[in-house]
């Protein structure tokens, strides 16, 4: 028996690499609409009533209209949401099955479904550990910056970049300096502090890759911990999940050359989270590829679940 999947907003970043993940399924019938009616309201209602899973990779509004064409009394079609519009209601599971032990279940029978932020997602899994076991108190003023590839731009982004010739994209832009960005919500309410973070994210001269760093003093935990400590304890709380790698402290296999490599985790859904540093101050670094586990590779992921198909199915580590 195979699943009937639509993809509302096929024709962006998410929904051209989620369609990738999908041609490879043999359980999966995919729904597609005509290029001319795309934006016909009927049309994607009848699509979206029809499918049991339909994704949605369009901006927040779009999201919520497409929501709403959901029928009454279908109780039975799966929305996964890849825009901001729903991540931080109670009403929608974040699609995080890694975010604690009950989250997992939660996806397995939710019908709606928000997928985290690129940058949320990396941030997220540093620190939840972290507030969950009392190291970090909740009040804690997180201090974070992000690197990124261009293809979290978007379409126009990424043909700027590809197009050459502009000097002023071979350096790396930090950018949404307001300290407003669109993730901040959800990074406060699903590690459990108070407080956002002071959080610069900076785009980078390369198509994909994410890792995030967020800064640490002893003085700041809630009781005395050196960083070894930090990265068992973060290797306690992901241990055995499929998508999560907890690195050793202090290997030289961590940098190369004395370098970190935002790319290693390219074409996985695999995050690797890091603990650098000494007894005075230490960071923690997760890495994950942004269009992977960063996007359409998480969305995949909750299909899994909500669908009963084995968690790991399509999904590279």
């Amino acid at each position: 028996m195979t699943t009937k999947v639509f993809v509302d907003g096929q024709e962006g970043t998410t929904g051209l690499k989620i369609f990738e993940y999908l041609s490879q399924r043999r359980d999966i019938e995919v729904l597609r609409i005509e290029e001319a009616r795309r934006k016909d309201i009927e049309e994607r209602r009848r699509l979206i009533n029809t499918s049991d899973v339909t994704f949605l990779c369009l901006p927040d509004v779009a999201s919520r209209e497409s929501v709403s064409l959901v029928a009454p009394d279908n109780a039975r079609t799966v929305m996964i949401d890849a825009s901001t519009a729903f991540r931080t209601q109670d009403d929608w599971a974040y699609g995080l099955p890694e975010l604690s032990r009950a989250q997992r279940e939660r996806l397995r029978t939710a019908k709606r479904i928000a997928v985290p932020g690129c940058h949320a997602s990396a941030f997220v899994l540093s620190l939840r550990p972290l507030v969950a076991g009392g190291l970090i108190p909740a009040d804690f003023d997180a201090h974070a910056y992000s690197i990124t590839g261009y293809s979290g731009g978007g379409k126009k982004m990424i043909a700027e970049y590809e197009a050459g010739g502009n000097e002023k994209l071979m350096s790396p832009r930090p950018y949404a300096l307001g300290l407003t960005h669109k993730h901040l919500p959800e990074m406060s309410v699903h590690t459990g502090l108070k407080r956002a973070p002071l959080f610069t994210p900076i785009v980078g001269p390369f198509l994909k890759g994410l890792a995030v760093t967020t800064y640490f003093s002893p003085a700041q935990l809630a009781r005395p911990a050196k960083p070894q400590d930090v990265r068992d304890m973060l290797a306690e709380y992901y241990n055995n999940e499929p998508f999560v790698r907890v690195m050793p402290f202090e290997a030289e296999s961590n940098l190369d050359a004395g370098f970190f490599d935002v790319q290693a985790c390219n074409e996985t859904n695999r995050v690797d989270i890091f603990v650098f540093g000494n007894e005075e101050r230490f960071v923690t670094v997760a890495r994950l590829d942004n269009l992977g586990k960063g996007a359409s590779g998480a969305a995949i992921q909750c299909m899994n679940l909500a669908i009963g198909a084995a968690e790991e199915t399509g999904l590279a580590r």
